[in-house]
């Protein structure tokens, strides 16, 4: 955005698109670039279809739980795709096919805060419906629970903050000018441009992501993760879940580095790394009982490699028994896409907080344990 004196006006400028090449005879060409309009794509029928297949497009921490959702009485208005993510954020999806975005920003800011005080019990309405057929809620809140990385419905509870992602052909620069000042008053919007191409009779989409710009993305999601995290806490369970895994992670600093990058969580989970994608090291706090685990899913690959995988580690589970020290619990969770390896420990966030120094210490040293048993078995599968 520049600014011109003489005529006291502000002056936009879109933001310039890298074209794509195409190798051909030792030279670049660039592949012609073309539009949704021309090729004659619908919003609701293809480019929401497409993005409702496969919401990994937009990020890997997405499940789509509603489409066209409108459950309110006093509106027509619909949320093109209605998600959930990792840490229990709503996340609205505005999808355009045009070159500017219309006026795409205020859409889902106003969907955002009529969705915002949505129960965890809604949304598994919500995504019923959108399954449809027999036993529709009871499918609709395994997979959510277990997107979620939970037992029970009593264990979740939404967080209370809306994220908004604006998808489109292109956006004008009063769009990114306008998300980029309500991005830095905390509210939490990404746009991502999908720019087609023709190659032949094919047509290959770039999907870019502008709003925040990737190498600054991880920056600005900790500051706002540790503005949210003050905020979040609206529940004494929420406050317990805070103070009792900066507890832990301060501890675990002069034993190990697992979680030497991790900040504090409302949540009742804290997860760690384990060296490869696919595998969900973490810390799971319950009622009155606490567990380290490994839940194998890669949404990348057919379900049946997550089974796969299991099925390898099992094999080997005396072995990983007897580097660990006791044996652990070994659930493939029928019915669900992901398999658990876990070991459990007695005491949960109910235990008196005098009592917290000595299940912290338990669940570092068994967080410990459990990497060290695990890490190479895990790095050694080949499917």
């Amino acid at each position: 955005m520049a600014y011109s004196t003489e005529s006291k006006r502000f002056h936009f400028t879109r933001v310039h698109i890298m074209p794509l090449y195409q190798i051909s005879s030792g030279k670049l060409a660039a592949l012609p670039s073309t539009s949704f309009v021309t090729e004659k794509f619908k919003e609701r029928r293809d480019l929401q279809q497409l993005l409702l297949s496969d919401i990994s497009v937009l990020g890997d921490d997405l499940m789509v739980v509603g489409e066209e959702f409108g459950d309110w009485e006093d509106s027509k208005r619909r949320i093109d795709l209605l998600c959930i993510d990792k840490q229990a954020n709503l996340v609205v999806v505005e999808i355009k096919r045009t070159e500017d975005g219309g006026h795409m920003e205020l859409q889902a800011i106003r969907y955002a805060a009529m969705v915002a005080n949505m129960t965890l019990d809604r949304t598994i309405n919500a995504y019923s419906r959108l399954l449809g057929g027999e036993d529709a809620r009871d499918r609709a809140r395994d997979e959510i629970l277990e997107f979620l990385g939970a037992d029970t419905e009593e264990e979740i509870e939404l967080s209370g903050e809306v994220r908004i992602i604006l998808v489109s052909g292109d956006f004008s620069s009063e769009i990114t000018t306008a998300v980029i000042w309500l991005n830095k008053r905390d509210l939490d919007i990404t746009c991502v441009r999908l720019q087609p191409y023709r190659l032949g009779d094919a047509l290959l989409i770039d999907v870019a992501q502008i709003i925040p710009l990737p190498e600054a993305a991880d920056y600005e999601v900790k500051a706002r993760e540790q503005l949210h995290e003050v905020r979040k806490v609206k529940t004494v369970r929420q406050e317990i879940f805070r103070k009792f895994w900066a507890q832990l992670i301060e501890k675990s600093k002069i034993k190990t580095q697992l979680l030497a990058n991790r900040s504090t969580s409302s949540d009742h989970w804290l997860s760690a790394g384990i060296g490869r994608s696919g595998f969900g090291l973490s810390l799971v706090l319950l009622e009155n009982r606490s567990r380290v685990e490994c839940y194998i899913r890669d949404g990348n690959k057919p379900d049946i490699w997550n089974t796969q995988a299991f099925q390898i580690l099992e094999r080997q589970q005396e072995q990983i028994h007897q580097s660990f020290g006791d044996k652990l619990i070994w659930d493939d969770l029928p019915g669900r896409k992901g398999c658990r390896i876990s070991y459990e420990i007695d005491g949960g966030w109910k235990t008196a907080p005098e009592a917290w120094p000595q299940l912290q210490d338990k669940l570092i040293q068994n967080l410990i344990r459990f990497e060290a048993a695990l890490a190479k078995p895990v790095k050694d599968i080949n499917i």
